[in-house]
């Protein structure tokens, strides 16, 4: 039975993940956005762990190359550097909301981008 209260697409990203993966990795799933690398350490073989670390990696470096950007650039670039860490940290309560819930979701802006395998 479908449930019209999940859309499509979802159905489709979590149906590559297994549930019993997805239940007993929520937590690490949800960590990955302040640690990226723990997931990859406590349970290697999650793959829905995996896909949280990929995106708490991406936005690890987005927010380390955006502020070293925004840093070198004079008065206009200091005054963007706090709006820019407001958004890296909207983006990291999205993260971890998702990973914890059990959610398979792109982070908006940088979810695409797969840098672990």
């Amino acid at each position: 039975m479908v449930d019209p209260h999940v859309s499509h697409s979802e159905t489709m990203e979590t149906a590559v993940f297994a549930p019993e993966d997805i239940e007993k990795n929520k937590t690490m799933a949800g960590l990955a956005y302040i640690i990226f690398f723990l997931p990859l350490v406590a349970c290697p073989d999650s793959k829905f762990a995996r896909y949280h670390a990929n995106q708490g990696l991406a936005l690890l470096i987005v927010s380390l190359v955006g502020s070293f950007i925004l840093g070198m650039i004079p008065i206009i670039g200091w005054l963007l550097l706090p709006l820019f860490s407001i958004l890296v940290l909207i983006l990291a309560i999205v993260g971890l909301v998702n990973g914890l819930n059990g959610k398979v979701k792109d982070l908006p802006l940088i979810g695409k981008f797969k840098l672990l395998k």
